[in-house]
Parts: structure tokens; C-alpha cells; sequence
């Protein structure tokens, strides 16, 4: 097979590139350069900004695909830039949407392919539709042979995956278990989440790769576990060897008192119970299974964070915010007391 990623080296992609490069495929990943030197050595690499198109129209003049996939579109007229670049030069085109894209609020926990599109509180799920319709045009008046992929919370060994952090990622959560300082769980903690390692991910990509029963077809890929907030957060504590301090914040209380997008990022996405039903996946890709679970995975993640430092980015105006948070609440329920 012969494929071209754009990007290649991101949470979802990296994995996808590490399988496909033990199990030989031609592969060229088009970015600009800037995270390839833990890339497989079998990797081809064309280097330029996706962005300067006439750039990329030359470097792959001469180069066609069995699939190209685009790991790092966001809004629909980067979509329009890809069909005029790949457009007859590719038998599949691989589109990376959102599964946070899926109906908000839902009127059914349970999540199918065929869950209506629609997220009032986020941006970013709305361009993803956008990006998503455009395609299915495409597809349908064109026959530009696209599959739309719909990924949940995935993580791989370089972050933690959460739901309350600040600007400069996970690090400072995990830092102040360390120092047993209590941690802001959304909601409860109780709604149901789904985590997915981004080696598991791959696993399902990689068989809708070439995939003739995938042309034309939205598919999600995450794992069959279902956890809860709380076991999340508990797990990590495990994980790192402390014991959990948990407060718990109402979602809407955290949007509307954070510089943070938990408007969208919480009410859009992480504050709803959602249960994914890979029925659709596995008759694409028979055999696919999530194999690890949640507590197993993280451990390996904070172990690999543990181990490199340049992966404990601090994060003090999350903390401060953090303890005025937490201080707020419970000055409140104690003048409730009184």
C-alpha cells in the first residue's frame, strides 16, 4: 500500500505511522519537518507547509495514492484545498473528524455513526461538521472516494488524558497529586467517559486503510471500555503512587469562571455520559478489538512522563486558579453551614 499522511506525528497519527511502518508500507507523511526524528526510518518525508499549496501541488506531481489521510483539517476550506490537490491522484481519502461532533445534548447516551451531527457549544465539533459536509458532497456529486474517521479521547505515552487542565496540558494535575493537593473533577465524576490508546486506534485505522467497504462511510474507532470520571482520575492516582483528593465542580460553574474553553471542551463534550457502539466498525474491520485497558495504559503513560521531563510543562496560573476554585467552594459551603 501506498499511502501519504499530512502530519503523521500527533497523539492519533503517531501510531498509526509506527504499524504501518513495521508492516512495510510505503509511507510519506507531508509536514513541515518539525517532530521527525523519532520517525521510522522506512518514512518518507515531504517537507513543506500543507498550507502553500503550489508548494505541494509540485512535490507530489508525479505521486499518486492508494490513500492519503488528513490528520490535521479543521475547517472546510482546508478540505477544499485538499480535493484540488488529491482529487484523482488518491483511491481513498481519509478525513479525521471528531466524534465530540455528535449530537449535544444527547437523547440517547449510546453512541451509533448514526447519531445526529450537532454541538451548539463548540466551535471547533461545528467546523468538524462543516469540514464532514463538504466531503459528503464531494463523495456524492464527484465520487471523491472519502472515509470520514470520528476519534473520542485518545492518548498515547506523552500526555494525560483529563478533563479539567490548563493551557500548558496535564502535567500540572498530575503535580499537584503529587504534592497531595486536592484535583477538580467535572460534574460528579460519576457520567461515563471513553478512553482509547492511540495504539488501539490504529489498529481500526489501519484496516479501514484500502478498504473498498469504507468509501463513502463515517466510522468511529475508540475502545469498548467504559469508565467513569472518577475511575479516570483514580487510576491515574494509582498510577502515580498517591492517594486521590478529589473536589468536585459543576461544569457550568467551571465554564463560566475559567479563561479555559470549558464551554466547549466540557458542556460540548467531556459532561456527557457517552457509550460508543463499534458494531459498524468491526463488520469493516473484522477481528478489531481494543485490547487495553484504561489503568494499564496510563500507567505506561505516566511512567514515560515520569521518566522525561520535557513533558512536565508547569502550569502556575492553573494552579492558583485551581486553589481560588476550590477555596471559593468551600467558603461557600461553609457560610451555608453557619
Amino acid at each position: 500500500m501506498k499511502a501519504l499522511f499530512i502530519g503523521g506525528t500527533g497523539t492519533i497519527s503517531s501510531a498509526i505511522t509506527k504499524q504501518l511502518s513495521d508492516e512495510g508500507c510505503e509511507l510519506y507523511l507531508l509536514n513541515r519537518g518539525n517532530r521527525t526524528e523519532s520517525l521510522p526510518a522506512n518514512v518518507n518525508i515531504l517537507q513543506a507547509d500543507i498550507n502553500d499549496e503550489d508548494t505541494v501541488s509540485q512535490l507530489i506531481s508525479n505521486l499518486n495514492f492508494d490513500v492519503v489521510a488528513d490528520f490535521i483539517a479543521f475547517h472546510p476550506e482546508q478540505l477544499e484545498r485538499d480535493f484540488r490537490l488529491f482529487h484523482g491522484k488518491t483511491k481513498q481519502f481519509i478525513f479525521i473528524s471528531s466524534a465530540s461532533a455528535y449530537q449535544k445534548p444527547l437523547s440517547d447516551y449510546r453512541i451509533t455513526e448514526s447519531t445526529p451531527l450537532s454541538n451548539p457549544y463548540w466551535e471547533y465539533s461545528r467546523n468538524k461538521i462543516a469540514c464532514e459536509e463538504f466531503l459528503m458532497k464531494k463523495y456524492r456529486d464527484e465520487g471523491f472516494p472519502i472515509t470520514i474517521v470520528r476519534p473520542s479521547h485518545t492518548y498515547d505515552e506523552r500526555s494525560i488524558p483529563l478533563g479539567v487542565h490548563g493551557g500548558n496540558g496535564s502535567w500540572q494535575v498530575a503535580k499537584r497529586m503529587l504534592e497531595n493537593k486536592p484535583v477538580i473533577i467535572h460534574g460528579d465524576g460519576t457520567s461515563l467517559w471513553t478512553m482509547t490508546h492511540n495504539s488501539d486506534f490504529a489498529k481500526g485505522f489501519i484496516g479501514l486503510m484500502g478498504n473498498i467497504h469504507a468509501i463513502g462511510e463515517s466510522v468511529h474507532i475508540t475502545s469498548d471500555e467504559t469508565v467513569t470520571w472518577n475511575q479516570v482520575y483514580g487510576a491515574i492516582a494509582d498510577a502515580l503512587g498517591v492517594k486521590l483528593q478529589a473536589v468536585h465542580v459543576s461544569s457550568e460553574f467551571l465554564a463560566a469562571c475559567s479563561k479555559q474553553d470549558y464551554r466547549g471542551g466540557l458542556i460540548g463534550d467531556k459532561a456527557n455520559s457517552v457509550v460508543f457502539d463499534n458494531s459498524k466498525l468491526k463488520r469493516l474491520v473484522p477481528g478489531f478489538a481494543a485490547t487495553i485497558r484504561f489503568d494499564q495504559g496510563i500507567k505506561r503513560t505516566v511512567d514515560y512522563i515520569l521518566a522525561h521531563s520535557e513533558h512536565q510543562k508547569e502550569d502556575n496560573e492553573f494552579d492558583i486558579w485551581c486553589d481560588k476554585v476550590i477555596h471559593v467552594l468551600q467558603k461557600a459551603a461553609a457560610s451555608m453551614s453557619e
